[in-house]
């Protein structure tokens, strides 16, 4: 099965994870700074995280699939040095410790860590998708957070996503439908963190 036809497959589920109401906020300007900057300092450390789970998830790729983690891995490093200078510009601390969402996400991780390649490549492809369409969803942004929807919806971004589909197609995964809603109630729980829903 396509991994794409997730999408359609858990549409309600989909739709709590890219239309949640953090991302409305976002696109209307109505989320208080303090909320975002509370998101983006979560969101760096998951990213830190996501950095381990990949390089591993890289060690043990099939050939294929090598290459597309190996640019995501170099663009994760580059996304950790863009949330310093964020950091830096908006006054926020980076090693606040992590908040519930954000530790149940890194544990989450550390268990598809030991799940099969085409599950995690599979877990990876909906991370990343769940990502792109949620700020998709949240262009072009208001004023003050526009540089953020444009940061995450660049046409790079959407490639290497393309690039993931291809990689957890040629993969299979029977897991798929288990890893897909779990992953994507983590994204829910994430965005649920920067509203103070959870």
């Amino acid at each position: 099965m396509p991994v794409a036809e997730l999408l359609q497959r858990h549409a309600e589920a989909w739709r709590r994870a890219t239309a949640h109401p953090f991302l409305v906020a976002v696109r209307d300007g109505s989320v208080p700074r303090a909320a975002f900057d509370t998101w983006l300092v979560q969101d760096a450390r998951f990213v830190a995280d996501l950095l381990v789970f990949q390089a591993r998830l890289l060690a043990r790729a099939p050939r294929p699939a090598q290459a597309v983690l190996a640019a995501g891995l170099v663009s994760l490093v580059e996304e950790l040095a863009w949330f310093e200078e964020q950091a830096a510009v908006r006054g926020l601390d980076l090693s606040a410790p992590a908040l519930p969402a954000t530790a149940a996400y890194a544990g989450l991780l550390a268990r598809l860590d030991a799940a099969d390649v085409p599950t995690a490549l599979l877990a990876l492809w909906t991370i990343e998708r769940t990502y792109l369409d949620a700020w998709s969803a949240a262009s072009p942004g208001a004023p003050e957070y526009r540089e953020f929807v444009e940061h995450w919806t660049v046409p790079h971004f959407a490639g290497y996503v393309a690039g993931l589909e291809a990689a957890a197609d040629d993969a299979g995964s029977a897991a798929g439908d288990a890893v897909f809603l779990e992953l994507v109630a983590a994204e829910t729980v994430f965005w649920d963190m920067a509203v103070g829903a959870s």
